[in-house]
């Protein structure tokens, strides 16, 4: 019986093509990362169990991929390790850690694996990467702004046009949920049942609120709440004509004022409600005030958030490209003291999803491994064919040059050229190498030539640049 050859369930192997779209991803998130000044970090793939467990809610702690004690501890079926569940903590304990060595506002990127034992589904995999953009050191709204500016041009930068990033805050839903009624000790169920909104509905979510012990009436005003919001989209429309702006904007200021009556006199809740009008304004002087829009049924589940929340949604895409907030208590578990911080994660693997299905990478992305294949003429001449890849390769460093590793027969080189899609092949039989001459085809149109052998990476050169 054949072994089992295909990769453990919700993991994938990377072919050619799909580690090329992933590097053209990862380097244009990169660079606009960088263009904000965020620098780059990397941490283990493993962590001690302790460090995770506790930091992602009740959920997450079940999704959270243990490895086992090992050697002779390894028969008490206990885990002491476990596999990078997101990057934000694993920062949280470098800040803790590295402190004293990092500057007074640590600006970081960081694009590596993560691991999670979800069930597998499209575009959702157990182990995939993030790519996370934080920053530590300072409560100011305006890390708030940078961060949705920032990942604003990133997707930009990547072809995407049409997106939201709908932003809530912490304090805001703890202000609307005892505006509601809901007890204080019901705040975390209320906030993982209303995550799923989006995902079950109402008659689901009010569901949820009875089997988690909140009350009818309460979980019935909370809901109400949030069943007028689109009320106030729709009379965006006919505000911003009236005001001279963007129907965004004039949502945004609605959304803002609603919260405020619903909020009341509750000191955090208004407190939380002051700064996401803040981030609206700071957005707006980056140049992204359309791509925000204030959500109060926002929630994200991940309980360290202490702040503002954010999340990129697409049209007609279920689940979210990217996803974030401020979580200005996550460090002080590791250091002892609080030190603020947020942070924004884009999801690498829905992005690559979306822009494979709808076309959007760029057609070089597709061409050949090489530019060039050099072919050998007999046994006798590999190391002329060697040596001239090298003379290739020296004298035109952009040239990607290939060397056909065997004597065969020159057709079935030519047709192992093309297979890969190599636009010009090099032949030097006896009498070029009598002549110091090589002869080259172009694979595309059949055409065959022979210029000297000093000549060729020019003419190669040429060739490669003239194509489309």
């Amino acid at each position: 019986m054949a072994a089992k050859t295909q990769p453990a369930r919700g993991m994938r192997d990377f072919l050619p093509a799909d580690v090329r779209r992933r590097e053209y991803v990862i380097s244009r998130i990169k660079e606009t990362y960088e263009r904000y000044g965020f620098e780059p970090l990397e941490t283990p793939a493993v962590e001690n169990i302790e460090t995770l467990l506790g930091k992602y809610g009740e959920e997450g702690n079940q999704l959270i991929f243990k490895i086992l004690k090992r050697g002779e501890h390894e028969k008490t079926g206990e885990a002491d390790l476990a596999l990078r569940y997101d990057l934000t903590v694993p920062l949280a304990r470098v800040v803790a850690e590295y402190g004293d060595k990092l500057p007074r506002f640590f600006k970081r990127y960081q694009i590596q694996p993560v691991w999670r034992a979800d069930r597998p589904a499209r575009g959702r995999f157990r182990e995939f990467y993030q790519c996370d953009v934080d920053s530590i050191g300072t409560r100011s709204p305006v890390v708030e702004a940078e961060l949705c500016a920032a990942a604003s041009d990133a997707l930009t930068s990547l072809g995407f046009t049409n997106f939201t990033i709908r932003l809530n805050h912490r304090q805001v839903l703890a202000g609307v949920l005892e505006a509601a009624g809901v007890a204080a000790d019901k705040h975390a169920d209320a906030l993982v049942a209303l995550d799923k909104l989006d995902k079950i509905g109402r008659e689901g979510v009010a569901k949820e609120f009875g089997q988690r012990g909140i009350l009818a009436e309460s979980g019935e005003e909370l809901l109400g709440f949030f069943e007028n919001l689109p009320a106030l989209e729709h009379a965006a429309e006919f505000v911003a004509e009236g005001r001279g702006e963007s129907q965004g904007e004039a949502y945004n200021r609605a959304a803002l004022g609603r919260l405020v009556e619903f909020v009341g006199d509750h000191e955090t809740g208004a407190r939380g409600v002051d700064e996401l009008r803040k981030i609206v304004e700071y957005s707006a002087a980056y140049g992204v005030a359309d791509r925000i829009k204030i959500d109060p049924s926002l929630a994200r589940g991940l309980s360290y958030y202490t702040g503002a929340i954010m999340e990129i949604s697409v049209p007609d895409l279920a689940g979210s490209l990217g996803g974030g907030g401020r979580y200005d208590n996550l460090v002080g578990m590791f250091s002892g003291r609080d030190i603020p911080a947020c942070g924004f994660s884009l999801g690498l693997e829905r992005i690559i999803v979306v822009m494979t299905e709808r076309g959007m990478f760029p057609a070089d992305l597709e061409r050949a491994a090489a530019d060039v294949l050099v072919t050998v003429w007999n046994e006798e001449s590999i190391k002329d064919s060697l040596a001239f890849a090298g003379e290739l390769r020296r004298s035109a460093p952009q040239l990607r040059v290939d060397v056909y590793p065997e004597a065969d027969k020159l057709g079935k080189q030519f047709k192992y050229a093309s297979s890969r899609g190599v636009p010009f092949v090099v032949v030097i039989g006896d009498e070029e190498r009598a002549r110091g001459e090589v002869a080259l085809k172009d694979m595309k149109t059949g055409e065959q030539r022979t210029v000297g052998r000093e000549q060729a990476a020019a003419a190669l050169q040429e060739g490669a640049e003239a194509r489309p």
